[in-house]
């Protein structure tokens, strides 16, 4: 047996769109199971998202500390964000993301790992990168707004951060699979080895 996720999609009856948002909407299908019978599936359609764990050259990882409304909590996070535009460059958000976020670019990209997030009620897909060589960006800073006009920044170090995110203390997603995925690599074949920054990407097919 071959472990590797496939597509598939079984038949839809009926589908309707019962919320639609300023960025994501919330879709419900009536889906026929593998016995005939006919369910009801709602989720939330989502463009997709890029991340970025940023390695400096002291082998510390950079986080933002942003708000978070749903989870009523304060989390620790890698520089993330939308792909804002349908078959946008995912490789061109990330580096986005990095500017506006942190004002830092980075001359190294490799693929670090690819998510979704919660596929039983969410079709968000994540592409992860990793990004070394780092230096501060060009020109002024992004000018912030909403939750993002109260980010906080910290670069930990690769050993402490796994230690938090063993510990309970971290928990956003992108940065819990991303630095996980780093150690990973290491005692691998070696973070040179991870995909290139121009990989494919079925979940959310680009254009070079």
């Amino acid at each position: 047996m071959t472990i590797k996720d496939t597509p598939e999609e079984w038949e839809i009856r009926a589908t309707e769109t019962p919320f639609v948002g300023n960025k994501t909407s919330v879709r419900t299908d009536e889906v026929v199971m593998p016995d005939g019978s006919v369910v009801r599936r709602d989720y939330q359609v989502h463009p997709g998202s890029v991340a970025v764990l940023a390695l400096d050259e002291e082998d510390r990882v950079l986080l933002i500390r942003q708000y978070r409304h749903p989870v009523r909590q304060k989390l620790w996070e890698i520089p993330a964000g939308l792909l804002d535009v349908p078959g946008e460059n995912p490789l061109h958000a990330a580096q986005r993301e990095l500017y506006e976020e942190a004002h830092v670019k980075a001359e190294d990209w490799r693929v670090l790992t690819d998510l979704y997030t919660t596929p039983g009620g969410c079709d968000e897909a994540v592409r992860v990168f990793l990004a070394r060589d780092l230096a501060e960006a060009e020109g002024n800073r992004f000018e912030s707004e909403h939750e993002e006009t109260d980010l906080e920044y910290a670069r930990v170090p690769v050993d402490e951060l796994v230690r938090l995110v063993l510990a309970g203390d971290v928990h956003n997603t992108c940065l819990v699979t991303g630095v996980l995925s780093l150690v990973a690599a290491r005692t691998g074949d070696g973070l040179d080895a991870l995909r290139p920054a121009d990989a494919p990407w079925p979940a959310r097919p680009f254009e070079a």
